[in-house]
């Protein structure tokens, strides 16, 4: 083995290998584990996945090498050599644990590996439509919420493939509509097939709906006042903070408007998202979480843009309106002001010439709105105060590019998802919307 950099020695309380439930194999609940496993290991679980012939095998390891980033689980890069080079074979991988035995807190999201595991059994199917990294290994123990993927990983910025770009910096992205259209024809491919039935009945019956999927997470919804009181600390944060926020959002006028229209949703909560989830032509298997972070583009030999999409973790059916969400919640204000409208297009055409619905799409955009003011009174009116607490010079900060902000993937983040729920509130009229719903229900 050449390269082992980062690899922590067990604990004594930790229980390194476990059975996973698809293959029936031992599998290594963290980096040291995989280590010791070593090419052996690595030969019974890709031939145990179907990525490995029979009579082929891993002979070396010439890298593996811990590597930060993301919300829960350990990452290694690997890279292995086989006695015979074959097609779909990739010497460098990426694996990702569910588990990180010394952070209890990244630990907590380890159950969000088992629906990204069954997403990667579905993608190694034959025709699978939408290109994702190639699975060599993937398996999980629902009883101890552990799991290890193994992946084809992604060369950016080589042989043909774009550089990988940062969530919530999309002016360090050339052609920006370009980007997020190939990312939204990408989900609405899946959705489609999905629909359409295409996809190997047996691996996709494990994505049966769950309406519980349409919020990320736990937590009640905000009481009125308690809304109310968060809109009242926005005001005094985009008064005190201005030069950060388009001026819309700023407005007085906007922020009695919206002390108005928040205190109707507690009310309609419930409704809402029933509403969201009966419509059975929405429904479909989907990425909940397509940021440009989580997508890599290449040229085609038409000079197309297209992407492929990674990170694939609590993979579900949902209503396509979280979908669009999740892909377009951390883009750039001007994408929402210039090409919304156009995207919702995008997407209602693919998925329809993919063998999915014909949406309706003004229904599509107040369900998407609909639930964009879920997920913003439930995660977002909370922003200010956790902004304040990532960077606490932010009284001094005049403008976003200043790096304390945008070095900051967390506050810039938030801010930007933020900006993006009430401009949306502003310009589209989400009160409206709410009317509208109201009136036909």
């Amino acid at each position: 083995m050449a390269r082992s950099e980062g690899l922590a020695a067990p604990s004594a309380d930790r229980e390194a290998w476990v059975i996973g439930d698809s293959l029936g194999l031992a599998l290594p609940a963290d980096a040291q584990a995989l280590r010791e496993g070593g090419t052996d290991w690595l030969t019974r679980a890709f031939r145990a996945c179907g990525a490995l012939a029979s009579d082929n095998a891993v002979v070396r390891i010439t890298e593996c090498t811990e590597c930060p980033g993301g919300s829960t689980g350990r990452k290694l890069l690997l890279a292995v050599e086989y006695a015979r080079p074959a097609p779909g074979l990739h010497r460098e991988l990426f694996a990702k644990f569910s588990r990180d035995f010394d952070d209890p807190i990244r630990d907590q999201g380890r159950t969000q590996m088992e629906l990204e595991v069954r997403f990667a059994a579905l993608s190694r199917a034959p025709g699978f439509p939408i290109a994702v990294p190639a699975c060599h290994y993937a398996d999980y123990q629902a009883a101890s919420g552990t799991g290890l993927l193994i992946t084809q990983r992604i060369g950016f910025g080589r042989e043909g493939i774009e550089p990988h770009y940062a969530k919530c910096l999309d002016d360090e992205m050339p052609e920006a509509f370009a980007h997020y259209e190939a990312l939204i024809k990408s989900l609405a491919r899946l959705a489609g097939a999905d629909q359409a039935q295409r996809l190997p009945a047996e691996l996709v019956a494990s994505f049966g709906f769950d309406p519980g999927r349409l919020a990320v997470g736990e937590r009640a919804f905000y009481s009125e006042r308690q809304l109310q009181n968060r809109v009242s600390r926005y005001a005094e944060f985009a008064e005190r903070h201005a030069v950060l926020l388009p001026p819309a959002i700023c407005s007085a006028d906007f922020i009695a408007r919206l002390l108005r229209d928040v205190v109707r949703f507690p009310r309609h909560e419930a409704a809402i998202r029933a509403h969201l989830q009966a419509q059975a032509d929405a429904i479909a298997l989907c990425h909940w979480n397509a940021n440009v972070d989580n997508a890599w583009f290449w040229r085609e030999p038409n000079g197309e843009l297209a992407c492929g999409l990674m990170d694939w973790g609590c993979a579900s059916r949902m209503n396509v309106a979280m979908a669009l969400w999740g892909c377009l919640s951390a883009a750039d204000t001007a994408l929402w002001d210039r090409h919304f409208d156009v995207l919702l297009d995008v997407f209602v055409d693919e998925l329809h010439r993919s063998g999915g619905a014909r949406l309706d799409r003004r229904r599509l955009e107040d369900q998407l709105l609909l639930y964009v003011a879920l997920m913003g009174l439930t995660w977002l009116l909370d922003a200010p105060a956790y902004l304040r607490s990532l960077v606490p010079e932010l009284q001094a900060i005049t403008d976003r590019r200043d790096p304390r902000l945008r070095d900051n993937e967390a506050a810039r983040s938030q801010l930007q998802m933020l900006t993006n729920v009430l401009y949306l509130w502003q310009g589209r009229d989400i009160g409206g919307v709410l009317d509208r719903f109201l009136a036909a229900h």
